[in-house]
């Protein structure tokens, strides 16, 4: 009996071993919990996505505001797109309006296109205030391409050299609002602007009334246009324009039917202004249709990624696109026509896969930043 009381007394201290041993185990799960819903420790099927060439940050939850008009959030926001975001650890969250934004969030980004003096403010001071946030894009940035004057200044700056290329832009001239419309013949014929024009609003803004356009076949039908109004000489180039998406640094180009080459002889006989649609929607696509291979050939590679690069710089903006045309019976002779912030992303390419990938390296530059600093 006494031999069986000196065996007895270590059981006790096992207990209490394996109950500090539990504890502590509870803790440690607890902990690990913890630290993989901060996405502090990434999974296996996180290690998967990160093999598959998505970024480190995809394990993390990445939250996107959005400031958009109800029809670009239906164009851009879809399905497809949000699930893919949603994959990737990419949350898009509503900007209310209503709310003072810096009560709202945290978020790591804001994506925006709204018009009006009241919001240029509110997202400047924001981006002001709160460098941390990655805002698409600068206001100041943005207002630079609202006039189709100042937005193509920068290509007309630009030297393309050696990019196996000429870029410009057509012939223009701006028409201001104090002008009477009954002037602008006199003014077309003082500049020595050739026929036909196309006429463009000054002012790009959300309206459709901004995207209207008109062809302009003889100098008198001018007058029945309204300024302020921008004059551009038309340049045949095969009914084919280049849209050019940009998203950061990624570049996607895809082909729109536009207007037909116009006869020397059929401006002879057509007089008066026509109004024409937007010729650059994607029901207007181009790119299985069977073309002169001339006219369809892309602009070269070297070309558009220096163009992009330059403008990017220039403009300040990562989000825009280029409508480009090639000059007709030319190979390497190119007009930029107009430049669109933030322009129908769901009309291109893969753009879920483009987009995610860009919101993604945003995240990851800045994460690499503050470890540098």
């Amino acid at each position: 009996m006494s031999h069986a009381m000196q065996q007895n007394p270590p059981a006790p201290k096992l207990k209490r071993r394996r109950g500090k041993d539990l504890i502590f185990l509870i803790k440690g799960l607890l902990g690990f919990a913890r630290m993989r819903l901060n996405g502090e420790i990434s999974s296996g099927e996180d290690e998967e996505e990160k093999e598959a060439g998505t970024t480190m940050f995809s394990a993390q939850k990445v939250v996107v505001g959005y400031a958009l008009t109800s029809k670009k959030k239906r164009s851009f926001l879809q399905p497809s797109f949000t699930a893919l975001a949603r994959n990737k650890g990419i949350y898009f969250v509503a900007v209310d309006l209503n709310k003072p934004l810096p009560e709202q969030g945290p978020f790591d980004i804001i994506l925006h296109k709204l018009s009006g003096e009241e919001w240029h403010e509110i997202i400047e001071d924001y981006r002001q205030k709160h460098p941390e946030v990655t805002v698409l894009d600068p206001p100041d940035a943005i207002q630079h391409l609202h006039n189709r004057q100042s937005m193509l200044q920068d290509v007309v700056d630009l030297n393309l050299s050696d990019c196996h290329g000429k870029v410009g832009i057509p012939r223009q001239l701006v028409i201001t609002e104090e002008k009477d419309p009954s002037s602008i013949p006199y003014e077309v014929a003082k500049a020595g602007m050739k026929l036909p024009l196309v006429a463009k609003p000054l002012v790009v803004d959300s309206t459709a009334k901004s995207h209207e356009l008109f062809l302009a076949y003889d100098e008198f039908s001018l007058s029945e246009l309204e300024p302020p109004l921008v004059l551009q000489e038309f340049v045949n180039h095969g009914g084919l324009l280049f849209k050019i998406y940009i998203v950061g640094e990624t570049i996607k180009v895809v082909r729109r039917f536009s207007l037909p080459n116009i006869s020397k002889r059929e401006l002879s006989k057509v007089a008066g202004v026509f109004r024409f649609p937007r010729v650059s929607c994607a029901a207007a696509s181009a790119d299985d249709a069977d073309l002169d291979p001339n006219i369809a050939e892309h602009p070269p590679r070297p070309l558009l990624e220096r163009l992009a690069k330059e403008l990017r710089h220039r403009l300040g903006l990562h989000l825009f696109n280029i409508d480009m045309i090639r000059e007709y019976g030319t190979k390497d002779v190119f007009y930029v026509i107009d430049i669109n912030y933030f322009p129908g992303y769901g009309k291109m390419p893969d753009y879920e896969h483009v987009f995610t990938d860009f919101l993604l390296s945003l995240v990851q530059s800045k994460y690499k930043k503050k470890l540098t600093t």
